[in-house]
């Protein structure tokens, strides 16, 4: 026998966002991790002992609470992303080595799906590398916030005959990507919506989705940028964080493609 990890989206917020499959594997599992971030953020290990509450119907895993060691903010961004997984890594496989035996499986329960924008995966091959620790893994989808963001502003995702280029605040910030018209942003700590000088985008903006704190903006960009703005800031005051994921459209020019 050996250990088995279930990695686990739970969706974005909303605990009806857990699927069948997700819940299934809650409850073939014998330990979960469940990470906390402090007092700011204490509503994201709430959810998932709620999740825990609500949809695990035999015997409850051994649950065991870990703190999320902080990115450092200065320096080189790809050495300190690597630093921080690392470092990650490295509580996993202590806490595997302690609190998991060698017939037993462990769940990890992910904000949204675990195959966007999130870096479990990237850290638990980490420590299946390194080899100190035998496990087998696999990884259930779950709804993603760009899916919760379109769900509530009642659009599809993409335009017809038209790409989507899904990135970050700090690629956007750097300057619009040729070629691209559509462009979905899962990370912005730098407000990049502000840099887009474009008079006819369209923006499409949701917070805390799927959670009873969303809230959702919509309109043409340079109009309500300052709006955005202003109401991330008071949201994160209210809170003490703030996640945020939003789409904006740019016009297609004469003889595109969006009527194909």
């Amino acid at each position: 026998m050996t250990r088995r990890i279930r990695i686990i989206g739970i969706g974005t917020g909303n605990p009806d966002h857990m699927t069948v499959q997700a819940i299934d594997a809650l409850n073939a599992c014998d330990v979960l991790f469940i990470p906390t971030k402090g007092d700011e953020k204490a509503f994201l290990a709430t959810l998932r002992h709620d999740i825990c509450e609500r949809f695990i119907t035999g015997r409850m895993p051994r649950i065991h609470e870990f703190p999320v060691p902080k990115r450092r903010a200065d320096g080189d961004y790809g050495a300190g992303v690597t630093d921080w997984h690392t470092a990650i890594a490295a509580i996993y496989e202590r806490m595997l080595l302690e609190n998991l035996d060698a017939d037993e499986t462990l769940g990890l329960l992910v904000w949204g799906d675990p195959m966007l924008y999130d870096s479990t995966i990237r850290i638990i091959d980490l420590v299946r590398t390194a080899g100190r620790v035998a496990f087998d893994y696999d990884v259930i989808p779950g709804i993603t916030s760009l899916q919760a963001l379109c769900a509530s502003h009642r659009i599809p995702l993409n335009r017809i005959g038209l790409p989507v280029q899904v990135t970050t605040g700090r690629r956007l910030s750097a300057g619009w990507p040729e070629s691209v018209r559509d462009i979905a942003v899962m990370l912005d700590g730098v407000q990049a919506f502000e840099t887009v000088d474009d008079p006819d985008a369209v923006i499409h903006w949701g917070a805390y989705l799927g959670t009873p704190m969303e809230i959702t903006l919509s309109g043409r960009l340079c109009e309500i940028a300052g709006t955005i703005a202003e109401t991330r800031r008071a949201a994160r005051a209210e809170h003490g964080w703030i996640m945020d994921t939003y789409l904006i459209r740019r016009p297609v020019e004469s003889g595109g493609e969006e009527g194909e």
